[in-house]
């Protein structure tokens, strides 16, 4: 059951490693140079606990220096990097940790996952064992993966007998990876959404949205972070705006019927752009 994190009003919720996450998270792609600190300070103000960066978003001295600006206890936020294709391997894995401690001037990240799988490349085992490794030392608290496929968690499992706590996927009301969903909650896998609005480009208009959103009193992009909690994904949304991050968080005090949770997920239709990540590899 969700549980209030504290100095937040955003809930959390628990891994399967006996850690906790915040239901939402400010994604920090983009956020670059003092914009970029001021934005996610701004994020942190506005009551959000879970940072999302990468090696690959060269922002991670940007959300290091937000958090020292901060006026959060580093130990009350929830800190999340990826590990790059480039760096797959397990030794690999252990220094590119290690380089973006350093980058983010921290001790340890409480969570860290593998970015892609890059299945071409074959290391995706061997750096979740660098992972399992890293927590081992304590420099990271809890490890997971981004856009695995069952077959891939399973294979992680099978190798190493370590579960993934999380698995950040593409997932929105056009894609809504139903089985992926219903696969992660059967192995105890935390779902994680990134693009969960679809960067809009006419997702808002679509009927049973902006009906959902007339019938609650709330914002197209709310009932879609909304539509994300009632499916048991966890959204990490991107604004550097103030107040489109505080309208984002905003969605803890109202709950979409299951009928109208229903017509959301039938807008499917495909993902944004061709990344199947069986195919789509990012290094």
């Amino acid at each position: 059951m969700p549980t209030s994190a504290q100095n937040s009003a955003i809930p959390t919720l628990d891994l399967n490693d006996g850690q906790s996450i915040p239901q939402i998270g400010l994604g920090t792609y983009a956020m670059k140079d003092d914009e970029g600190v001021d934005a996610i300070v701004a994020g942190i103000d506005n009551g959000y606990r879970l940072l999302d960066t990468a090696v690959n978003y060269e922002n991670e001295r940007e959300v290091g220096q937000a958090i020292t600006d901060a006026s959060v206890d580093r130990d009350d936020l929830v800190v999340t990097s990826k590990i790059p294709g480039r760096h797959h391997g397990f030794d690999e894995a252990i220094a590119s940790t290690e380089e973006s401690l350093a980058r983010l001037g921290l001790d340890y990240l409480d969570l860290h996952i593998i970015h892609w799988p890059n299945p071409s490349v074959g290391k995706y085992v061997e750096t979740w064992r660098g992972l399992i490794e890293l927590r081992e030392r304590g420099l990271v608290k809890s490890i997971g993966v981004s856009n695995f496929t069952q077959e891939m968690l399973q294979e992680l499992i099978d190798e190493t007998g370590v579960t993934p706590a999380v698995n950040q996927i593409e997932l929105h009301p056009y894609f809504p990876q139903s089985e992926l969903i219903e696969f992660h909650r059967s192995i105890g896998v935390q779902t994680e959404a990134w693009s969960p609005l679809y960067r809009d480009q006419g997702l808002f208009e679509e009927t049973p949205i902006a009906e959902a959103a007339s019938a609650h009193g709330v914002e197209p992009s709310q009932v879609v972070l909304r539509w994300h909690l009632e499916i048991g994904s966890l959204p990490i949304p991107k604004s550097a705006n103030p107040e489109r991050q505080k309208l984002n968080a905003d969605i803890f005090d109202f709950t979409l019927t299951p009928a109208e949770v229903d017509a959301i997920s039938a807008l499917e239709r495909g993902r944004m752009k061709d990344r199947d990540p069986l195919t789509h590899e990012e290094m």
